[in-house]
């Protein structure tokens, strides 16, 4: 089912399949910054990761004694979430709780909240992570929206620029089987300290920015003219496209990562974990500023 909601600038829709976000219209120009899951790129749009960020090594991790398989990114994105009609009228808010099938991936009860809320250009994504188990629960939650380049053309030599508020950067890589290896690269950036995004900036799949570098993120058009920015206090950030000719790109706020090559630890012991105690809730959010309204 589709919830829409609409202020003077924006309109949003979302799916209550994985309350995914499913457009973010500027109503002026019925514009759409949101990528439409073209399946020949990307199928998917705005996912939220979890209970894992990325992938874990070899399809299969371990918690109390016991391995699971779970695959990229977690099951959340692919579930039916309860729409909560006791929301405010500029929010919308979802809800999934664990069940047997959840169970058998992951052996938390848990509760997951994602809402959304319009203020003025401000999207605000929140996330709300209730443990309703008797044990502590170690957990990783992400966001994936996926951004149109302004103006795209494959022929560009530039589609955009990235923005940082932080000039020097440096960069874990996806090395094998979707896992980070120990190699780390400087990112290269302008002379106006920028990230032009270029034909090869994801020839090695993902870049991550980890160990909270940075906390916000602008894209301006291949003119350099402000386009939107993602804020937000998550300690990785993951910047992503799927192929050169793909006319979009993906700004990821991650509590969370996928495992490191070879790794063979228990659930709690991954990289980036945020662990609840039962009873209590973990909250995060971010925001995206769309700058050019």
């Amino acid at each position: 089912m589709i919830t829409t909601l609409k202020n003077n600038l924006l309109t949003i829709e979302i799916d209550s399949h994985g309350a995914e976000l499913q457009s973010i219209t500027a109503n002026g120009s019925n514009y759409n910054y949101l990528w439409h899951g073209d399946k020949a790129f990307w199928g998917r749009r705005s996912p939220v990761l979890f209970p894992i960020v990325g992938s874990v090594w070899n399809g299969k991790y371990r918690m109390d004694g016991q391995e699971y398989p779970l695959g990229q990114h977690g099951f959340a994105r692919d579930r039916e979430f309860e729409i909560v009609n006791d929301c405010p009228d500029d929010e919308a808010w979802f809800r999934l709780e664990a069940d047997d099938d959840t169970l058998a991936l992951f052996p938390r009860r848990f509760r997951l909240e994602i809402g959304y809320s319009l203020q003025g250009e401000r999207l605000n994504v929140m996330w709300r992570v209730s443990n309703l188990d008797e044990k502590p629960m170690a957990f990783q939650i992400g966001a994936h929206p996926a951004f149109n380049y302004p103006d795209f053309s494959v022929s560009d030599s530039v589609h955009a620029y990235l923005l940082f508020d932080k000039r020097s950067l440096v960069a874990e890589r996806i090395a094998e089987k979707g896992c980070v290896g120990s190699e780390t690269l400087a990112v290269t950036l302008d002379e106006t300290g920028m990230l032009p995004i270029v034909a090869d900036t994801f020839a090695h799949n993902a870049i991550i920015l980890a160990d909270r570098q940075v906390h916000r993120v602008s894209m301006l058009d291949k003119a350099r003219r402000p386009y939107l920015s993602l804020l937000f206090d998550a300690p990785l950030v993951g910047l992503w496209s799927p192929s050169s000719n793909a006319p979009f790109m993906c700004i990821e706020p991650w509590w969370g990562r996928c495992d490191s090559v070879d790794f063979e630890g228990s659930f709690e012991e991954r990289s980036y974990v945020n662990v609840v105690a039962p009873g209590e809730t973990f909250e995060a959010r971010y925001m995206i500023i769309f700058e050019d309204l």
